[in-house]
């Protein structure tokens, strides 16, 4: 059984629903959900939140904090997660679940922090947690690694 099915299955089992807000993973999180059959009983949907005027205007996350600190911080991973359960809602009913990544994959970093800075976040009804990470290889490399945690994290969060 792959992290991806595990962590549908347990959605499933728990008939939780989620949303995932990506940047630096440009929608592999959502694909590899997607790619697991039955996915469709407890995914709502996936933003794409790449440039970080969106993560303000479509997932709401605080214009100061991301002028502040930027988009590659635990506060914003916690309000991308926060703020796409509201943004797939379904008859006015938000996801029970939100998962978001944000970080630098590189080549060059647009802040001074260094690639592969990873922050992933989970909220779910009942708890949420933020995950830093400090990835290291190519690109393609710190986006798989960055679906894998954030698969492992939601199962953490999940798993029964």
């Amino acid at each position: 059984m792959t992290a991806s099915s595990t962590v549908v299955a347990a959605l499933t089992a728990r008939r939780w629903t989620l949303g995932v807000a990506e940047s630096l993973t440009g929608g592999a999180l959502t694909a590899e959900i997607v790619a697991v059959p039955g996915a469709s009983s407890t995914l709502l949907g996936g933003v794409v939140a790449y440039a970080t005027p969106v993560k303000h205007s479509l997932l709401g996350v605080d214009h100061e904090l991301l002028a502040r600190h930027g988009p590659v911080h635990a506060e914003v991973a916690l309000q991308m997660a926060s703020g796409v359960r509201r943004a797939v809602q379904v008859h006015g009913r938000d996801a029970d679940v939100g998962v978001s990544t944000t970080g630098i994959a590189g080549p060059d970093s647009p802040d001074g922090q260094p690639v592969g800075t990873v922050h992933i976040a989970v909220v779910t009804p009942e708890a949420q947690s933020a995950e830093f990470f400090e990835f290291s290889g190519d690109r393609p490399q710190i986006r798989a690694l960055t679906v894998d945690a954030a698969l492992a994290l939601l199962l953490r969060m999940v798993g029964e």
